[in-house]
């Protein structure tokens, strides 16, 4: 039996279609961490900032204006970004929501906040696009303020591949918490000069 022409392309056409969507599907899926990806082989591990900022403001106000979408009442505006889905004394579950491709596509992160207040807050990923990612904000009183110091660290699978994935990643990451960082700078200073 032979395979006329005209139906082999036609089913070259559809599993070339076929391969396309279910590679689409598992970038958008990995991307907006519904398919996380923990394979546990070929782990790479790369460093997230340090970033750092200096606040005009006093080290417990900044600390409650970083904890309070987890520890206290969420604004309207905070709960289109956290949802917390587990809270207890001193550490928090909550979903991370950021846009991407201009809100065409949603990355949802499940982390671990840990308080110690009012020196430090500590993330852990739970789920996302990454198998791996640990941050903390450090915060130090200063003269003028508070220091706030960003720093951790990012982990992907599957050796050079993950790596490349890892610093497309880390380059998004890193861009999204300096936004936040300046959230709560603004946020904390203006806070402290209603005090």
């Amino acid at each position: 039996m032979t395979i006329r022409p005209a139906r082999a392309a036609a089913w070259a056409a559809g599993s070339a279609a076929t391969v396309a969507a279910v590679a689409a599907g598992g970038y958008a899926g990995l991307v907006s961490g519904a398919l996380p990806l923990d394979v546990g082989l070929g782990r790479r591990v790369r460093p997230l900032g340090p970033q750092t900022l200096d606040i005009a403001a006093p080290r417990e106000v900044v600390f409650d204006v970083i904890a309070q979408p987890y520890l206290g009442r969420t604004t309207r505006a905070m709960r289109e970004k956290v949802q917390v889905l587990e809270r207890g004394s001193d550490m928090v579950l909550a979903a991370h929501v950021t846009p991407l491709a201009d809100g065409r596509f949603r990355a949802v992160t499940v982390e671990t906040v840990r308080f110690t207040r009012p020196e430090r807050v500590d993330f852990r990923l739970v789920r996302g696009p990454v198998p791996h990612v640990t941050e903390a904000f450090v915060l130090t009183e200063q003269p003028t303020g508070t220091r706030l110091v960003y720093d951790g660290e990012l982990g992907t699978d599957l050796w050079r591949a993950g790596a490349r994935w890892g610093r497309t990643v880390a380059a998004h990451w890193e861009r999204t918490v300096a936004a936040s960082l300046a959230s709560v700078k603004d946020e904390a200073e203006r806070s402290a000069d209603h005090r």
